[in-house]
């Protein structure tokens, strides 16, 4: 692997270069290897997930100071997650560094999720490692500021369905489909019902006009969710 050239996208120069190297080197490839004595990246892989945690954590409790614990849990597990990370190992094109075993280079390793959201918590360790707490969580706050600013601005306007919008694009279901159940009232008094399916689960929600209605399903999906 090239460290200089990931060291430009990450933004970050190591004093250590075999942490880098470490960090982006996959256990198909160590196994390929016998007797070299090299380290494969699940070690840091472990550290890299606790810091990532620890880093959004501390970004979500500064940004949303009065919500409570369970919608901070909610926020973090979709910012964390195989999906969220493989789209962030992505845009800085890790997988081009991955050094991987013949089978995984065969079937594309580097471009699957798994592969690459635990190549990304790896290469935060290796930051962590290198260059102290403040070195990492300078490089998470980089990354997912614009993730936790679209869940601010989601939450600062009332857009439940953008929320639940963004959620699900995370985990790659279906979007979600609203259905007008029902309808009651005169014309210049209506009550609408809406319906909501997504993940397997399904609401309703109430209101004076069918966006109302949606965004009070969108919401109770949410909170399901």
């Amino acid at each position: 692997m090239e460290t200089p050239v990931l060291e430009k996208k990450l933004n970050y120069r190591f004093n250590n270069k075999e942490l880098a190297q470490e960090a982006c080197r996959h256990s198909s490839f160590v196994n390929e290897q016998p007797g070299s004595h090299l380290r494969d990246n699940e070690r840091l892989e472990f550290l890299g997930d606790a810091v990532l945690n620890l880093a959004v954590s501390h970004m979500l409790m500064k940004r949303f100071p009065d919500h409570p614990e369970g919608d901070l849990s909610r926020m973090r597990a979709n910012l964390v997650n195989e999906n969220q990370l493989s789209e962030l190992a992505k845009e800085i094109d890790l997988g081009s560094h991955l050094q991987l075993g013949r089978g995984e280079r065969q079937t594309g390793g580097n471009e699957k999720k798994s592969i690459l959201a635990d190549a990304f918590e790896a290469i935060t360790a290796a930051i962590y490692l290198d260059g102290g707490f403040d070195a990492s969580f300078a490089f998470i706050t980089g990354k997912f500021s614009a993730p936790v600013e679209k869940i601010e601005r989601a939450t600062s306007n009332g857009d439940f369905k953008s929320r639940l919008q963004e959620l699900v694009q995370t985990t790659h279901q279906p979007v979600p489909i609203y259905t007008v159940v029902k309808e009651e009232g005169p014309d210049h008094d209506k009550t609408f019902v809406v319906e909501i399916s997504v993940c397997g689960i399904m609401t309703t929600g109430e209101g004076k006009s069918k966006k109302a209605a949606e965004q009070e399903a969108a919401k109770k999906a949410l909170q399901m969710l």
